[in-house]
Formats: structure tokens, C-alpha cells, sequence
């Protein structure tokens, strides 16, 4: 029987949540049962990709969504000269809808929506244009897709609507990790000289693509206020993204570029968060941020943003959680108390790998909703 054809659609297959729970799938799913393809809206290559061709899948490029009817057609030539898929599986969220509606008139049986965002409170305030946008493709998702998946209960509402459990195609369907990385126990101070930190210095940490949803620009104000209190604290902000910059020169305006360390793109965030002393995650909207997961692992205290999901809360223990509109005064307080607290990591990966986030829980749903039999 030759293997299940699954395309993926998504921007790009860069070192993000969701592209590193896919690739950790396709790293662990049998070829000579599922092949896995990857329909990208970004042409320039991302860093995975020499990997997932070397796994033996195809990452094709299909141009910008802002020009839906491009987009449309070259998705069905896509369809009909690189499949026949089994299974188109999209993660652009609203956009699912334009996606499967052509891949439901090109004929793919299992057509599947995947919602990894809460967007209701910036969405609740959009113009008509965007609100008429937001209606057809909700309905085009509610009359093409055969499933909705979506990684949190905010996520799903955010995608399927406030009523989504009243319809039994959408479910929740967690992206898990694998957590073998973090049973390497490289010491602190090690991995600290290797990236430049001070070695006496109170590292807070996070880990994000810089975007206005990540809410860096507040991280930097959080270090002034910790500056004030402990002059060795130490900021590691991981990640690239269009807000880099804004944030840099925040940082030298409030006069702590000094205390912050740019690490940009990182393959080796296991280890880079063994660095930390505290994960700071003041996002102002989530779905259920998957780096959230790797901090625990790590056995980090994390200081987070209210308007994230506690379903992310595998372990409560470590979690102090804040509203992102307190002053940056009072996140910093709770940082410092949090790292002095952390004394060295405690060993969580167990926990979390007997938790619905373990990547063989998430890998088995997710082939029972492709039709692969177990």
C-alpha cells in the first residue's frame, strides 16, 4: 500500500512553535506509511527545509495570501500535479478557508483547519473590511474543512466560534514535544561563558519571534526596573523577527543595551534555557505557546502573561502569572523573587512526558485524524 499523502500549508518553515512540533513529526513518522509535503506562502527558504527534503518531502512555494486568487489558482495546479493528496492539513488560521475549499474542489477526502492563535480580542475590533474578510472565511471553513483542530480552548473559539463543541468535527489537538533534549545536563555557568553572559548575573529569559504579540518591547522596560533593584540582572531574548530592531533601541534609550544579549536564531533552545534563571513571557495573545512547554522541561520558574491559556500549566508550581498591562515594576519584582528561588533545575521532563503534550500522544491523534491505522 503506498504511504498517505499529507500537504501542509503554512508561511514558512523557520524555528518556530509550530514548524518544530512539525518537523519533530516528520522526524517520527514511518515514510513507508505517511509522506509529508509543505506548501509554504514565504519564497524565500527556510531553515528547515534541506532537512524535510532529505526526509523525503517537497517544500513548494505557492506566493503571498494578499493575493488570494494567485494563491488559489496555484494551489490547485499544486494539487493536481504534485498529488494526489490524502489529506490537506492548513495552519494560516482564517486563511483556512480559501485553502480548503480549493482543496475540497480539487477533491482531498480529509480537508483539516488548525487554529494555533487566540485572536478574538484584537479581531473583536476590526473595520468592516477585515469583519466581511473574517465572516466568508469562517464560513468557507465551516463548509469545506472535515476536521478543526485547534492546540487550546481560546485557539478553537478564536477559529470555530464561541460554540465550536456543538460540532464534532472540531477537537483539541495539542502539539507535543519531544523532551529527550532536556535530560542533558550541561552546567549553567558552561553554557553561559559559551554565549557571553556575566557569570554572576541574574538571567531573565524568553524566547519569541519579535512581533507585537510577543510583547518584547515590555521585556526591555521589565530589565530597567530589575537593573534598579539587582544591577547583575541580565536579559537573553532568543529569536529573530521584524520588531528586533525597535526593541534594540529601546533597550539603549532606557540605558541597559549593555545587559541584554541578542541571541537571534537558536537550534539548540534546550540547552540555551538551561542559561536562565526565570522565563518571562509577557504576551499579549497566545493559542498555546509551545515554548511554554520547553521552560518547564527545563525546570524554570516562568513569570507569564495572563492572557495566555493555563492549559499550558502542566506544572503550576513554576507559574506566576501577571497581567501585561501591570507596570514593568512589578513583572520585574516578580522575576527577581522567582530566579533567587531557583536555586538550580528541578527535573520535570517526566512529568511532562506523561502529559497530553508528549509528542507520542500528539503523534497518534494526529494520525487517527489522517485515517492511519495504528
Amino acid at each position: 500500500m503506498p504511504p498517505i499523502r499529507i500537504l501542509h500549508v503554512l508561511g514558512q518553515m523557520n524555528r518556530g512553535g509550530v514548524e518544530t512540533w512539525l518537523m519533530q513529526v516528520l522526524r517520527n513518522v514511518d515514510p513507508a506509511r505517511v509522506r509529508m509535503d509543505f506548501l509554504v506562502t514565504v519564497a524565500e527558504p527556510g531553515h528547515y527545509d534541506a532537512e524535510i527534503v532529505a526526509l523525503g518531502g517537497q517544500v513548494l512555494a505557492c506566493g503571498s495570501p494578499r493575493r488570494p486568487l494567485l494563491f488559489a489558482r496555484t494551489l490547485a495546479r499544486v494539487l493536481r500535479t504534485r498529488g494526489p493528496y490524502d489529506v490537506v492539513h492548513c495552519h494560516l488560521h482564517h486563511f483556512s478557508g480559501l485553502v480548503l475549499a480549493v482543496a475540497h474542489w480539487e477533491g482531498v477526502p480529509v480537508r483539516i483547519a488548525h487554529s494555533h492563535s487566540d485572536t478574538q480580542e484584537r479581531e473583536a475590533g476590526a473595520g468592516l473590511r477585515r469583519r466581511v474578510y473574517l465572516r466568508w472565511m469562517e464560513t468557507a471553513v465551516r463548509c469545506h474543512a472535515t476536521h478543526g483542530l485547534a492546540v487550546s480552548d481560546p485557539a478553537a473559539a478564536a477559529l470555530f466560534g464561541s460554540r465550536w463543541r456543538a460540532d464534532a468535527r472540531w477537537q483539541i489537538a495539542r502539539c507535543g514535544l519531544d523532551f529527550a533534549a532536556f535530560r542533558e545536563r550541561a552546567p549553567a555557568p558552561e553554557i553561559r561563558a559559551d554565549l557571553g553572559i556575566p557569570p554572576r548575573a541574574i538571567v531573565l529569559g524568553h524566547v519569541g519571534r519579535f512581533d507585537s504579540c510577543k510583547n518584547q518591547h515590555m521585556l526591555v522596560h521589565v530589565l530597567a526596573a530589575a537593573v534598579k533593584r539587582e544591577p547583575s540582572a541580565f536579559l537573553v531574548l532568543v529569536g529573530v523577527g521584524p520588531l528586533k530592531a525597535m526593541v534594540e533601541e529601546e533597550a539603549v534609550r532606557l540605558g541597559v543595551r549593555g545587559n541584554v544579549l541578542f541571541a537571534g536564531l537558536r537550534a539548540d533552545v534546550p540547552r540555551v534555557l538551561r542559561s536562565f534563571d526565570v522565563f518571562v513571557f509577557p504576551s499579549l495573545r497566545e493559542g498555546l505557546p509551545l515554548v511554554g512547554l520547553e521552560a518547564q522541561a527545563a525546570g524554570l520558574p516562568i513569570v507569564i502573561s495572563d492572557r495566555v491559556t493555563r492549559e499550558i500549566a502542566v506544572v503550576p508550581e513554576l507559574f506566576t502569572w501577571k497581567s501585561p498591562e501591570e507596570r514593568p515594576e512589578a513583572w520585574a519584582e516578580a522575576a527577581l523573587l522567582a530566579a533567587r528561588d531557583h536555586r538550580e533545575a528541578r527535573d520535570f521532563v517526566d512529568t511532562l512526558e506523561r502529559s497530553e503534550f508528549a509528542l507520542s500522544r500528539s503523534l497518534s491523534g494526529l494520525l487517527r485524524v489522517y485515517g492511519v491505522a495504528a
